[in-house]
């Protein structure tokens, strides 16, 4: 795997990886509910829900890469900039920028 020196030359590459909807639709779902369980964590502060954010995360994620895609997911070796690519990917999910139906 390439090593790459910025978040905008890795991006393209991060979303290459995720060509199927079912692997995006996955990486949503998680996203959501991660998202949800952060704002969990921010309302009681219980540690908790960040790990939980956090499993939610990665588990659908990771679902769809290993079952779905059937690659690694990039967050192995770029974790910082994968969980930024997630967030960024579902924003542009939210825009209709992706098609995961």
């Amino acid at each position: 795997m390439e090593r790459y020196k910025t978040f905008k030359d890795f991006y393209p590459y991060y979303l290459s990886e995720h060509d199927n909807k079912t692997t995006k639709l996955l990486h949503f779902i998680g996203t959501s509910i991660g998202i949800y369980l952060y704002i969990q964590f921010f309302r009681t502060f219980d540690p908790m829900y960040l790990l939980y954010s956090l499993l939610a995360g990665y588990g659908f994620a990771w679902v769809g890469h290993f079952f779905v895609e059937k690659n690694k997911p990039a967050t192995f070796k770029y974790p910082l900039w994968s969980f930024i690519g997630d967030h960024k990917m579902y924003l542009e999910i939210l825009q209709g920028k992706h098609k995961i139906f």
